[in-house]
């Protein structure tokens, strides 16, 4: 029967050379003992510098409960107010959007105010930061285009933001309808054109890709003008724009001849 040799207390390294069972445990105490000693000086570190982690710890634990102290009791509250305010010139705003005299008068109520209320400028300063505050300037800037005051509308519009499929880009749209009846027509080119990109939809994309064409091709900038025509006979063949199309591209192709 064959049977099993014993060869000691023998292993081998990496190397091929063998280890005796007191090194390796030799080997085994000096890995453990740089563990104790690279704890213990961790430990010796914690406590002489304690002092200064608690205060951090105490900074950051302050500024949290800070913060959904302030969404609590200030910010939530804030908001449902400036909501609140934003109806009354958001009436009159509204009036005036559907009527067909008086209008100036109506939006000047929505812009002041009345009665105790805040129109749109006051609760864009009083309310800044708030979703209403953010409205406040979009309403305000709109009205100033209605009533022809375009460095006004500017002013609040460039100020209003929105991740809004249609609101964003009519905002960036009425700036350019600014700086056109300013006759700035470069700059009316550049916010046609951002609000054109600031969404791809059926409706704010043709809309303006029509406006910067057609303002490209007053500046003399026929190819600009003519690959935005061709943008929308490809891309929006059944939107409002693309309804004779090919006039504007043949219009665009020949003043660049």
């Amino acid at each position: 029967m064959a049977t099993y040799k014993k060869k000691g207390n023998k292993i081998k390294n990496k190397s091929g050379d063998t280890i005796s069972k007191v090194e390796r445990d030799s080997t085994t105490a000096e890995v453990f003992n740089t563990l104790d000693e690279t704890a213990s000086r961790s430990e010796e570190w914690v406590i002489k510098n304690q002092k200064n982690i608690f205060i951090v710890l105490g900074v950051i634990v302050a500024a949290i409960l800070a913060f959904m102290a302030f969404n609590k009791f200030v910010s939530g509250p804030k908001e449902i107010t400036a909501a609140n305010e934003l109806a009354f010139p958001k009436k009159y705003f509204e009036q005036a959007s559907i009527s067909a005299v008086a209008t100036d008068s109506l939006y000047t109520l929505g812009l002041e105010g009345g009665e105790g209320k805040y129109g749109f400028i006051d609760i864009a300063s009083e309310f800044s930061g708030t979703k209403a505050g953010n409205l406040a300037n979009y309403y305000a800037g709109i009205s100033y285009l209605k009533m022809k005051k375009y460095p006004e509308a500017i002013e609040f519009l460039e100020k209003f933001s929105s991740d809004d499929e249609i609101l964003g880009a009519v905002a960036k749209g009425a700036i350019g309808d600014a700086f056109a009846d300013l006759n700035q027509p470069e700059d009316a080119l550049e916010y046609y054109e951002a609000a054109a990109s600031e969404r791809d939809n059926s409706f704010t994309t043709p809309l303006f890709l029509f406006k910067a064409a057609n303002t490209a091709l007053d500046l003399g900038k026929s190819d600009r003008a003519q690959a935005m025509f061709e943008q929308i006979k490809k891309s929006f063949p059944k939107s409002e724009e693309a309804r004779n199309i090919d006039v504007y591209i043949n219009k665009a192709k020949y003043a660049g001849e």
